[in-house]
C-alpha cells in the first residue's frame, strides 16, 4: 500500500534531491488530523482558527521535527514568531511553506547556512494580474514561452523574502528581487546574491538560501 503521507512519488524524490550536505529538504502529503500534531505551544502561537491552515501548520512541523531529528536535533516545538516566520531552537535555520495539498520544509544548521526560505506553489500560469507586479521586463522576456515559468519566477521570489527576512529583517517588494532561473540564483537590488534550488512537477518548489561564509557579503 502507499504510504498516505507521501507526496506524489516523483515530486517527492524532486524535493528531496534539492537537499544537500547542509541544507536538508523534504515534502509531505496535508491530511486529515494532521491540525492534531501541533503542540501546546505552536497550536498557541498560530492565531489561525481555520481548520485548513492549522492543518497544514501541523504537517509542516511534523516535516520540520522529522528533519531537526535528521540532524540530530531532540524533536521539539516549532511555534510561530511576531513576524509570522517559525522560530527554531539555536544553531538551526529552517523555513515552511504549503499549498493546498502538501506542505514543504527545509533545514540547516546556522553554522553552514544562514538563511532559507522555501516555497510551494502549483505548476500552473502565473495570474495576468500578477505579472505586471511580479515579473521584471527582463524576466518576462525569459519565460515569455513558459507561462509556468512565471509562476516559478514568484515561487523564487517568496522564498528568497522569507531568507532575507529572516536574516536582515528586510521587506523586500517584488521588484527588489531580479531573479535568473539558468543560473540558479536571485539578485536583490543591493547586489547580494541568494542562491537557488527548484524542481518541477504536480507542484512547483523552491528553495532559496544564503551560504555561511556569503552571510555579510555585499
Amino acid at each position: 500500500m502507499k504510504d498516505a503521507f507521501m507526496c506524489d512519488p516523483s515530486l517527492k524524490r524532486s524535493v528531496e534531491q534539492l537537499s544537500s550536505s547542509d541544507i536538508l529538504v523534504d515534502c509531505r502529503a496535508i491530511l486529515p488530523g494532521d491540525e492534531t500534531a501541533l503542540l501546546e505551544e505552536e497550536a498557541r502561537s498560530i492565531p489561525a482558527r481555520v481548520l485548513g491552515a492549522r492543518r497544514a501548520s501541523g504537517a509542516a512541523r511534523v516535516l520540520g521535527r522529522q528533519l531537526l531529528a535528521r540532524l540530530g536535533f531532540t524533536p521539539c516545538a516549532i511555534p510561530k514568531g511576531a513576524s509570522g516566520a517559525p522560530v527554531w531552537p539555536a544553531g538551526v535555520v529552517g523555513s515552511f511553506a504549503h499549498d493546498d495539498a502538501i506542505a514543504v520544509a527545509a533545514v540547516g544548521r546556522h553554522r553552514d547556512i544562514s538563511a532559507v526560505g522555501i516555497d510551494v506553489e502549483p505548476a500552473e500560469p502565473l495570474p495576468a494580474d500578477l505579472w505586471d507586479l511580479v515579473v521584471s521586463p527582463h524576466e518576462q522576456a525569459s519565460v515569455a514561452n513558459n507561462a509556468c515559468r512565471g509562476r516559478l519566477i514568484f515561487a523564487a521570489k517568496e522564498a528568497v523574502y522569507k531568507a532575507v527576512a529572516a536574516l536582515d529583517g528586510i521587506l523586500l517588494d517584488y521588484r527588489d528581487i531580479e531573479v535568473d532561473l539558468a543560473a540558479r540564483q536571485a539578485v536583490l537590488s543591493g547586489g547580494r546574491v541568494i542562491k537557488l534550488r527548484y524542481c518541477v512537477g504536480t507542484q512547483l518548489v523552491v528553495l532559496a538560501y544564503v551560504p555561511g561564509a556569503d552571510a555579510f557579503s555585499a
